[in-house]
């Protein structure tokens, strides 16, 4: 593990802080204004890659981000009414990818959720149309918003067109959210595409990450991306996750076992009820590098490696599903010629983009949780976000 430059410092300042508040804040979780940082600010490097200028999947040229976040109602669950902790998060790899499709591929680490529209992705090696992320019992709906923003993007689908089949991935928020209002609508899910951006990604409590739950802590959206120097070729690879999985025993930030240390080990009980989730990961990965869908479902796989560093065992109920995709070559629609031309990367040179992967998922899944704020849903079920302040000090304290 790494530390930047006047982290040291900060951290004695927090610990003296810590120190006047004794006894109190080390069984205090964290407060909802508490400010929320993305674990670099709070002076933690992961790996040895630069990031890219945002840190986020958006520093591949061309891919954009939309997100609603839907909150509302208190108290006492009413199937179909409320209370509401949940959302919608797309992500489009590019401006008329329908016409212009990106070559892509998968790996399901483990299958117990649901990502549609991979028969097609395995069987066609590229991807046409955006990624949505929700809750599980909202796939339906967000699959019907998604074809219905298509069909206005391009009226001939159905008719004089092909089909599609879109790529919808869920995780389960039903520990805070009334999943079964199924509350996200097409409209929601339209205003997310309409208002995806290149720009700097929200993280923690938004978007399909509203109601998400990590290691015990509050989770949801996170991202981070890595860049590749000239030598290596100045591609650049990004990540976003939406973060519902592990136990908090679990829980390893850049190596330290914080899980394990964050609270006496008496207080730790985070067993589930039958029939209640474990929780899943979705990963989607995005890179300028020219691979095609077989290098990219390698890539994919590695992201699994990234998930692992942060704690994760893939429990038997756990869905994780990871996606990846390349912007580099453009898949012609319907080519007039019978063939066309892809740049291609040889696997000897794949090493960087391997080892930027596994990094920008850690670093992704670790920015989901320190970017998340505590939150209460059905049922007046608190999901504590993690402490910041106590996370740095179980950091510098393993450190010297």
């Amino acid at each position: 593990m790494k530390f930047s430059a006047g982290h040291a410092a900060r951290v004695v300042l927090l610990s003296c802080i810590a120190a006047l508040l004794s006894g109190c804040l080390s069984v205090a979780a964290a407060e909802p204004d508490q400010p929320r940082q993305r674990v670099r600010d709070l002076g933690v490097i992961i790996g040895s890659f630069q990031p890219g200028p945002l840190n986020a999947i958006t520093d591949v040229a061309g891919v954009k981000v939309g997100q609603t976040t839907l909150i509302s109602g208190e108290g006492k669950l009413i199937p179909g009414q409320g209370p509401v902790r949940t959302g919608v998060t797309v992500v489009i790899p590019r401006d008329d990818v329908w016409n212009k499709k990106v070559p892509a591929g998968f790996f399901v680490l483990n299958g117990t959720g649901e990502m549609t529209g991979l028969s097609w992705v395995a069987e066609s090696g590229f991807l046409e149309y955006p990624i949505a992320l929700t809750n599980t019992l909202n796939i339906p709906r967000v699959a019907n918003g998604v074809m219905s923003w298509m069909i206005k993007q391009y009226p001939a689908i159905g008719i004089e067109d092909d089909t599609l089949t879109p790529v919808v991935a869920e995780c389960d928020d039903g520990r805070l959210n009334d999943i079964q209002g199924r509350h996200v609508s097409e409209q929601d899910v339209i205003a997310a595409l309409d208002s995806a951006s290149s720009g700097p990604v929200k993280e923690g409590t938004v978007g399909a990450g509203t109601g998400m739950v990590s290691y015990g802590f509050k989770g949801g959206i996170g991202t981070s991306s890595r860049k590749l120097s000239e030598k290596e070729g100045g591609y650049t690879v990004g990540v976003l996750v939406n973060a519902n999985h592990g136990r908090r025993p679990e829980l390893v930030v850049a190596g330290v076992p914080v899980g394990r240390l964050y609270e006496p080990p008496q207080q730790i009980s985070h067993a589930l009820t039958p029939g209640q989730s474990e929780g899943s990961i979705i990963v989607i990965i995005s890179t300028d590098a020219p691979l095609d869908s077989r290098q990219l479902t390698r890539l994919a796989k590695r992201a699994a490696l990234g998930l692992a560093r942060t704690g994760s065992t893939a429990r038997h109920s756990s869905g994780d599903f990871m996606l990846a995709f390349s912007t580099a070559n453009v898949i012609p629609h319907y080519p007039k010629e019978p063939t066309y031309q892809l740049t291609h990367l040889s696997d000897t040179h794949m090493n960087p983009l391997i080892t930027a992967t596994i990094e920008a998922t850690e670093e992704a899944i670790l920015n989901a949780l320190t970017m998340a704020t505590t939150v209460t849903g059905r049922d007046g079920h608190r999901i504590e976000a993690i402490d910041v302040t106590r996370l740095n000090r179980i950091l510098y304290r393993t450190q010297r």
